[in-house]
């Protein structure tokens, strides 16, 4: 059982996320940022914590982290600004980094994006700031001291999925149901001895348990 963080819990894959980590014995805690979404935590056995990442300063992320085992980073910026975006995809994952080797949190998990997303398309400027921005929180947990992982979802579909992908080092870009990202993630939590790898996750035709444990080296 561990005491896991989630940066993104009230998002449409922290959202999925907890329920299944919470169903297999861990503890939850996550940032909220609307007052109205206190309850709905609560009552799903989660530890809510109020914040705003535009606000939100190391320190702060510090003190509601202590204590944790393991931080999940699945939060977004969704489009709604090159600052927000740089703010919410690149900077917290660098506080996030911080405050996990302030307070010897050794694992940490990140929801990135897929490189190859919407390469045959116009190229706008703040899409690409966004992929530069995932890239560089990608650099800087990569070049961390921490046990991590980092898995970059084809384009995301609002869907609670069939549990089965396509999970590998490399493979075809492609579309992932949330919830089955939600599903991955909470299957890599449960196999610790991953670690220090990047996965490229879409949907597919393998069962999730079974697309986890061919990963292990």
């Amino acid at each position: 059982m561990a005491r896991i963080f989630i940066v993104g819990v009230t998002g449409g894959v922290g959202s999925r996320l907890a329920p299944k980590l919470i169903a297999a014995g861990h503890q939850v805690s996550g940032l909220y940022r609307q007052p109205n979404q206190k309850a709905a935590l609560q009552d799903a056995g989660i530890t809510p914590y109020l914040a705003d990442l535009m606000n939100t300063t190391t320190q702060d992320l510090i003190d509601v982290t202590q204590g944790h085992d393991i931080i999940i980073f699945s939060a977004g910026a969704a489009g709604s600004g090159l600052d927000r975006t740089t703010t919410i995809d690149y900077e917290t994952p660098v506080k996030l980094i911080e405050a996990a080797q302030a307070n010897g949190i050794s694992r940490m998990y990140m929801v990135s994006a897929f490189m190859d997303s919407l390469r045959g398309s116009p190229h706008k400027e703040a899409f690409e700031h966004y992929m530069k921005m995932k890239r560089q929180a990608d650099n800087a947990l990569v070049a961390s001291s921490l046990d991590w992982v980092i898995v970059r979802p084809g384009t995301l579909v609002t869907d609670d999925g069939d549990g089965l992908v396509h999970l590998d080092r490399a493979i075809p870009y492609g579309t992932v149901a949330r919830g089955n990202v939600a599903g991955v993630l909470a299957k890599l939590i449960d196999t610790p001895s991953i670690t220090k790898e990047i996965f490229e996750l879409c949907d597919g035709s393998t069962p999730i348990d079974q697309a986890v444990e061919a990963l292990i080296r």
